[in-house]
């Protein structure tokens, strides 16, 4: 998962840098969900082309064609996924998006302290405002959407009223995904080392133990990364 220098040193500070297939690794969905969420899609219906734009545009440009995505952005999917996995259509997602940046006055409104505390509102405002109401069964879907909500954002630190950093290994504190450190890459916090680089160590060592002497890492901190890593893994 880590860049090639050149493509790495384009990249502006503090923004992280992701190519669609690492982003659908961290969030266990497939690269063409997230081809599809943020470089939209043409469909054929009744021999008629569609053209379906992307949910918003990405904070970083195309490098060589290829889709280049930044941390917010990878929050903002990350959203994107829980609400899908949860039932609810790309059309009222669509809605609730573009209500949400009214509120929060932010293009990515997923990712904002305003949504963490008003979102199910946002959503359900969003609804009614567009009159897609027979999108999704309201009541049904009012209980999930919060869960969804404070579930997706347990794990997420806020700072400046905005998601500053991801810890994706079960919440715990010592693997962080931060858009300031390693151009937004998994590491283990407390040491700044690629979980990927940590889980490989010990893959071609043979031992946790070796690896953390090498790397002047915690062995729990080790553990962590090799099973965060094989999570990745088994989802993908």
């Amino acid at each position: 998962m880590m860049k090639h220098f050149q493509v790495a040193s384009q990249i502006p500070a503090g923004v992280g840098s992701y190519t669609a297939t690492e982003a659908a690794r961290l969030l266990r969905t497939s690269p063409r969900n997230i081809s599809r969420w943020l470089g939209g899609y043409v469909y054929r219906r009744a021999g008629e082309e569609r053209h379906i734009p992307p949910l918003w545009r990405s904070q970083l440009s195309m490098v060589d064609d290829h889709l280049e995505i930044g941390f917010r952005d990878l929050i903002e999917l990350r959203f994107v996924k829980a609400f899908t996995d949860a039932g609810v259509g790309l059309l009222a997602i669509r809605n609730c998006l573009e209500y949400a940046r009214e509120c929060a006055n932010d293009d990515r409104p997923f990712s904002t302290r305003l949504f963490q505390t008003d979102g199910r509102t946002i959503f359900l405002e969003s609804i009614e405002r567009s009159g897609e109401t027979r999108l999704l069964d309201l009541k049904q879907r009012q209980y999930a959407f919060r869960q969804v909500i404070e579930r997706t954002f347990k794990d997420l630190d806020i700072e400046d009223d905005a998601v500053a950093r991801w810890r994706p290994y079960n919440g715990k504190q010592s693997i962080v995904i931060d858009p300031q450190r390693a151009f937004g890459q998994p590491i283990a916090s407390k040491y700044g080392v690629p979980t990927i680089a940590l889980a490989q160590a010990v893959e071609a060592e043979g031992s946790v133990e070796d690896v953390a002497r090498q790397f002047e890492v915690a062995p729990s901190v080790v553990r962590d990364a090799i099973r965060f890593e094989e999570s990745l893994k088994s989802a993908a």
